[in-house]
C-alpha cells in the first residue's frame, strides 16, 4: 500500500502524489530507481512550462489521435514509470483503439517485465505483450528487445516516456514514432513524429477524450489533420513558450 506523505492542503500535492507512486513502484520493482531521476527531470520542465496543457500540445494530440485511428498497426509502449503513473489511462488507450500495451525497459529484467504485466492485468488490461526474439536493427541497448507481433511489425509506436535511444532507429525504419515528452529539447522529442510536450498525467486523459471524438469523424478529415501538421513546429511554440515564460519570471536587479 503507498504511503502518500504530503496532505492535499500541501502546494505541491500532486507533485508529491506522483512521487510517492513512483517510490512505491520501485518497492514493487515496477519501476527502476532510474526511473525516479527521469521523473524529476520531467517535473523540471513542467514547472518551467507552467504546469498545464497548452495549445501545442492540445495540437499535437490532435495529430496523435488521427494518426492513431488512422493507423493499420499500431502499439502503445509502456515501461515502468508509464505503467504507475497511467495505468489506467494505457489501458482504457489500448482497449478503445482494440491494440495491445507492449512492455519495453531500458533497465531491462524479466522480473520487471513480468511484474509490470501482472499489474496491467489486475488494473484491467487485455492484451499485454512481452519481448521476445525480434530485435530493432542496429539499437544497442535493451530497448532493442521488442515483440514479433508489436513494435517488429507495427507502422505507428505510441511512446511516452521514452529514453530516447529508440525512437531514431524505428522512424529509420519507416515506422511513425508519437512521444509523450516534458523536454521539448530532449532526442526523443526531435526525433519524433510527433511530440506532445505535455506531462503524461494531463495529456492521456485528453488523448483518450481526443480519440473519442474523433472515431466519429471521416477518415479524410483525419488524414488532413495529419498531413498539416509539423513537429518542428510544435517544438519550436514549446520552446518559445518555455522562453517567454522564463523572461516574465525574471526580476529586474
Amino acid at each position: 500500500m503507498t504511503k502518500f506523505f504530503a496532505p492535499k492542503s500541501h502546494p505541491r500535492y500532486l507533485s508529491n502524489f506522483y512521487r510517492d507512486l513512483l517510490v512505491d513502484g520501485v518497492k514493487q520493482r515496477i519501476t527502476s530507481t532510474h526511473g525516479l531521476i527521469a521523473q524529476g527531470r520531467g517535473e523540471t520542465f513542467d514547472y518551467l512550462l507552467g504546469e498545464k496543457t497548452f495549445d501545442f500540445a492540445t495540437s499535437a494530440i490532435a495529430a496523435a489521435a488521427s494518426l492513431l485511428i488512422t493507423s493499420s498497426r499500431p502499439i502503445i509502449s509502456v515501461n515502468g514509470n508509464s505503467a504507475i503513473l497511467s495505468a489506467k489511462e494505457l489501458i482504457t488507450l489500448s482497449i478503445l483503439l482494440n491494440v495491445p500495451l507492449e512492455i519495453n525497459l531500458f533497465h531491462r529484467s524479466l522480473l520487471r517485465e513480468r511484474k509490470i504485466a501482472d499489474y496491467l492485468k489486475k488494473k484491467g488490461a487485455k492484451k499485454i505483450l512481452l519481448p521476445d526474439n525480434s530485435k530493432i536493427t542496429g539499437l544497442t541497448s535493451n530497448r532493442r528487445f521488442v515483440n514479433a507481433q508489436g513494435q517488429h511489425i507495427a507502422d505507428v509506436i505510441f511512446v511516452p516516456l521514452e529514453d530516447g535511444d529508440r525512437t531514431e532507429y524505428l522512424i529509420a525504419q519507416g515506422k511513425k514514432v508519437i512521444s509523450i515528452d516534458l523536454n521539448p529539447l530532449s532526442r526523443s522529442a526531435q526525433k519524433a513524429t510527433i511530440t506532445i510536450v505535455d506531462n503524461i498525467v494531463r495529456a492521456l486523459p485528453t488523448l483518450i477524450q481526443t480519440i473519442k471524438k474523433m472515431q466519429k469523424k471521416e477518415r479524410k478529415y483525419l488524414i488532413k489533420i495529419i498531413n498539416g501538421y509539423n513537429n518542428r513546429k510544435i517544438l519550436n511554440e514549446s520552446i518559445k513558450h518555455i522562453n517567454s515564460r522564463l523572461k516574465q519570471l525574471t526580476y529586474d536587479a
